[in-house]
């Protein structure tokens, strides 16, 4: 149980830091759509498009790491009375009903969805009209990894319970 944790919670943290970098590029483009058309009136047809794209891969590589450093919002307003052991069950309870079949069949679709983009090499319908496939792919390993993030949990919560953790 622990390797596995372990490889999850590693694979997603470096995921996770490699994503950071795209700020990087994100604000290069926003930059220069802004210099485009604001100083020289000439904004590009491709910049807004590029700036959501690059924004949506970021957003879906994060959101393993940001589970696993839990990060998303969370009600705790029943939970903060709990012991330990009581959160731990009430986390088993909710990762075990809630989460992992959600987001199973969240990347399960996103997979397919992605897969059938993939299959027919699928253009984005603007003007424009970059290939929108790799995205989708990506939307698949994001929702992969944030349920798999999401089995680690349980998994922490299940050795909590037990004593091991």
């Amino acid at each position: 149980m622990d390797t596995l944790i372990r490889i999850i919670d590693t694979v997603n943290t470096t995921i996770g830091r490699w994503n950071s970098y795209l700020v990087l590029p994100l604000v290069g483009v926003v930059f220069y759509e802004v210099l485009m058309r604001y100083a020289f009136n000439a904004p590009t047809v491709w910049g807004f498009e590029l700036t959501a794209f690059i924004y949506g891969i970021h957003f879906m590589l994060g959101l393993a790491l940001t589970e696993k450093e839990e990060g998303h919002v969370k009600v705790e307003i029943m939970t903060s009375h709990f012991s330990r052991k009581g959160r731990a069950i009430f986390n088993i309870i909710t990762y075990s009903l809630l989460f992992a079949p959600v987001f199973f069949f969240m990347a399960w679709g996103a997979i397919s969805y992605g897969w059938t983009s993939a299959a027919m090499l699928e253009l984005n319908s603007t003007s424009w009209a970059p290939p929108i496939w790799p995205l989708k792919g990506i939307m698949g390993l994001g929702f992969t990894m944030l349920f798999l993030q999401g089995i680690s949990t349980l998994l922490k919560n299940i050795q909590i319970l037990r004593g091991a953790a």
